[in-house]
């Protein structure tokens, strides 16, 4: 069960709908599962989850489970020894340049000045280089992109780096969208909210596939897992759907703070882990101690990305076909997508869905989303 899926099921039950949530993990709530861990500090246990959004209907329907409080998230890069803002700002440019830079009229003259220019960027070197330069793409995303996806960008579609940002002053938020917001005390305290009614069963440590002969009579069945084992992998028995995993290396210090900052990336290709996240900055936590975790990614493990390129994109597009052909299961999320979607866009997909399915009056369906 993720994200994706608790949208549709809460809407559903709002319609009088009975539903039955079988997840293959111990735990409601997906990735987006957290807890309290032995230093008293709120963590995620699949990595960071930041919710920002413009669309003022996921917001609406969000803040109905949950409080939320203000967080204007915000990552810095280690490039050879400084911390510098992410996304590229006049300050990361002034400090890797030497530069003086102090107007957004200065800036995008330099970015127009030092960017290679690409109309239509083919693959995620080409993307990059256009929006900042070859001097920032080799220290701040070559060699990152390598160390995410196993890849480097000329192997990737143009799209996994051209949604990098880029400022022309000095903002350094990670996102710019009108409502970036966490919930307060966690997502898993959100999900348990939209979980609970009478309508709504949950059975944990199931895996679909080892019961599925045992669902039936059901109206629709939405499925969140990878799609290419939806359909028993018929077309990969030559190439495979990749997926990229993440190993969490978890370490108590016992000081304070650890960094500066709640997630520190490391672009460079001097260590093996991609980032390092520090709970405790989260929500202002207070502890003696602090909790850290460094970021690996694998290809081994619970897939967690689709690797976006042409021929994965190729494969997909048959499994793709299959699933359009049924009439009573809906593929819904990341996954089974094949797709990556932000948080708010996971929720967007799914209230979507559920309004192109259900054939309620208006007005009721307003009232269930």
């Amino acid at each position: 069960m993720t994200t994706d899926g608790c949208v549709p099921i809460r809407s559903s039950i709002a319609i009088g709908k009975k539903v039955l949530v079988i997840e293959k993990r111990d735990h409601i709530a997906g990735n987006c599962y957290d807890y309290i861990d032995e230093n008293g500090i709120l963590v995620s246990k699949y990595g960071a989850h930041l919710f920002h959004t413009n669309e003022e209907q996921v917001w609406d329907y969000v803040n109905r489970y949950a409080n939320w409080y203000n967080w204007e998230h915000k990552v810095v890069a280690k490039v050879e020894g400084d911390l510098l803002p992410i996304p590229v700002n006049i300050t990361t440019v002034n400090k890797i340049f030497g530069l003086n830079i102090n107007s957004e009229e200065e800036m995008k003259t330099w970015l127009d000045e030092n960017r290679e220019p690409y109309l239509n960027p083919s693959n995620g070197k080409e993307a990059a280089l256009n929006k900042v330069g070859a001097v920032l793409y080799e220290k701040m995303f070559r060699h990152y992109t390598k160390k995410q996806w196993d890849k480097y960008p000329e192997e990737l579609d143009a799209s996994v780096l051209d949604r990098i940002p880029v400022r022309s002053n000095y903002d350094d938020r990670y996102f710019s969208d009108t409502y970036q917001a966490l919930p307060e005390g966690g997502y898993t305290k959100l999900f348990d909210a939209i979980l609970d009614h009478p309508n709504i069963k949950v059975v944990l440590n199931t895996d679909y596939f080892d019961i599925k002969d045992q669902v039936k009579g059901y109206d629709k069945l939405f499925y969140t897992g990878p799609i290419d084992r939806f359909f028993e992998f018929k077309h990969s028995l030559d190439d495979k759907l990749e997926y990229r995993s993440i190993n969490f290396a978890s370490e108590t210090i016992d000081a304070e703070f650890f960094q500066e900052n709640s997630v520190v990336n490391y672009p460079g290709n001097e260590v093996g882990f991609t980032r390092i996240i520090e709970y405790k900055h989260f929500g202002n936590q207070a502890s003696e101690k602090t909790t850290v975790v460094k970021e690996f990614t694998t290809d081994v493990g619970d897939p967690y990305y689709p690797v976006p390129n042409a021929k994965n994109q190729t494969i997909y597009e048959k499994y793709k076909a299959d699933a359009e052909a049924l009439t009573d299961v809906y593929f819904v999320g990341r996954l089974a997508n094949y797709k990556y979607f932000n948080m708010d866009q996971a929720f967007k997909n799914a209230l979507d869905l559920f309004k192109a399915l259900e054939t309620t009056p208006e007005s009721l369906i307003q009232e269930a989303i």
